[in-house]
């Protein structure tokens, strides 16, 4: 029961990253990030961000539990 958990949350958090756009694209990868300056995030971006640190958070929770019991 708890590896159904597991793969529904896995599947969210990996939607989330995908949705996350800061350094989009091989450019990023380069460090073409257009100078370089940092933005907050503001709205959505902010939603999503906090959403995946939550996700991420329960998984490793659901992970220890199962090793444990």
């Amino acid at each position: 029961m708890i590896t159904f958990f597991q793969i529904i949350i896995s599947a969210a958090v990996i939607t989330l990253i995908l949705l996350q756009e800061r350094s989009a694209g091989l450019s990023g990868i380069f460090g073409g990030d257009g100078g370089g300056l940092y933005q907050t995030r503001r709205g959505w971006e902010k939603m999503i961000f906090r959403g995946t640190v939550v996700l991420v958070i329960v998984f490793v929770g659901l992970t220890i539990f199962q090793l444990v019991y």
